[in-house]
């Protein structure tokens, strides 16, 4: 592999320096390099940051290929700025066995636009009575150290339990989707002031922060950790504030478009917005920008969920819930956090990079961008603007909330482990 001189890009923000890639690993970072025979890129102007990690990702393979593949899903990734994924548990077969969670690992290896690292279920088939093989999961060649049943929620306080004493043994961390269900049975949207406008079934803010509140509590009797996906509401935000002043061990994760969106948009009926857990009230995105900015938050994840054209050109009710984000994550995060002033480039790099890989393990990925570091990095142009047009996107779903809207920030080149996967805007 040639050596390749990233030349006077903005590391996390900062001033102009010279970044020498050597095979996988970076070599040099400073002002003035020169290095003969090495591939120059141009990055004046441009920021470079550690390859971005999600620990939020729906790949869909196996059993609806129909919506994304490790394939597709990991392109969609590198022209985000992705180096490194968590693909969901909710496939078809579930990824509660061994078994599974090595086809997925290997697939991702197979394709190499990005490391996938599979997450496994919490329980058999997601169905919430019987504890999958974590432990077979963990020792497989996957590795697997983030357990979920993401898209239902373990319920169950006793089977919540025993999962956070059995991740425990191994350092594991099961990553809960907060949502009591008998709280939501027919809910279509937040419940609120548009809801009963609208007449939709409305989804409350505390089947959410009921859960969130019983298992952090939880955690803190068991000596565990809890990850909290996609939290959405402002009292979700002062639950986990309360539990961390208690030192209990507990992360969380909020997705762009709760960074952005609101659920005044669905009064369009259109089911591009439905999504889970519903976009909610301007207090509570406001709330959740705040928080991620304190650190209250953890992370942003992009709980990317692809779906076929017609489970979203439908009627509402019918539609299925979620919205693809790998390819706008890093710019919507730019027009909420940073050009709001709320976070800073090096901001962003802690909550989309080292932060998420810390929590799942990621080895080799949110690394400082410094000599001998892994070469897992991503340019971005923070100067541009443009319209999102999803025809254009590498994910084999096109149900993005963002058509037609002008976004800050293009990711023009993504390297993993010093090979390149994006190339000014092209995947290679």
């Amino acid at each position: 592999m040639s050596k390749i001189l990233i030349r006077g890009a903005k590391v996390l923000g900062g001033e102009p320096q010279d970044v020498l890639i050597d095979g996988s690993v970076v070599e040099a970072v400073g002002t003035g390099i020169s290095e003969e025979g090495a591939e120059v890129v141009d990055a004046a102007g441009k920021v470079l940051l550690p390859g971005l990690v999600d620990l939020h990702t729906h790949l869909r393979e196996p059993g609806r290929e129909d919506s994304e593949t490790v394939l597709t899903g990991t392109r969609a990734a590198a022209s985000g700025g992705y180096t490194a994924v968590f693909a969901m548990a909710n496939t078809f077969p579930v990824a509660d066995t061994a078994g599974v969670v090595e086809q997925v690992y290997r697939l991702g290896q197979q394709h190499g636009y990005c490391d996938v690292q599979p997450i496994g279920a919490v329980t058999v088939g997601l169905e919430g009575r019987k504890l999958a093989e974590l432990g077979a999961m963990h020792e497989s060649a996957a590795g697997v150290t983030v357990f979920s049943d993401d898209g239902k929620c373990v319920d169950d306080a006793v089977i919540m339990r025993r999962a956070l004493e059995y991740v425990k043994a191994f350092g594991g961390v099961v990553a809960q989707h907060a949502q009591e269900p008998r709280l939501t049975e027919g809910a279509q949207m937040n419940e609120g002031v548009v809801s009963a406008e609208l007449g939709l079934g409305g989804w409350p803010a505390v089947a959410e922060e009921s859960i969130i509140a019983r298992d952090v509590l939880l955690a803190e009797h068991v000596g565990s950790r809890v990850h909290i996906c996609h939290l959405s509401t402002a009292g979700s935000v002062e639950i986990v504030r309360w539990a961390k002043s208690r030192g209990i061990e507990v992360t969380a994760e909020v997705t762009p478009h709760h960074l952005l969106l609101t659920d005044e948009l669905v009064r369009s009926y259109n089911p591009v917005y439905k999504v889970n857990p519903p976009l909610r009230t301007q207090r509570d995105v406001l709330a959740l920008r705040e928080a991620l900015a304190d650190g209250t938050i953890d992370i942003v994840a992009t709980d990317h969920a692809p779906h076929p054209h017609e489970d979203k050109d439908c009627e509402w009710a019918a539609a299925a819930m979620g919205m693809v984000g790998l390819e706008t994550a890093l710019s919507v995060v730019q027009e909420t956090m940073v050009d709001t002033g709320l976070l800073d480039w090096a901001g962003v790099a802690e909550r989309m990079s080292f932060k998420p890989a810390e929590i799942g393990q990621a080895k080799g990925h949110g690394r400082p961008v410094s000599a001998g570091e892994p070469a897992n990095l991503m340019l971005v142009d923070t100067e541009y603007r443009g319209s999102v047009d999803p025809a254009g996107f590498a994910s084999r779903s096109r149900n993005t909330p963002y058509e037609g809207r002008e976004l800050p920030g293009r990711v023009t080149h993504t390297w993993l482990r010093g090979k390149a996967t994006l190339v000014d805007g092209k995947l290679t």
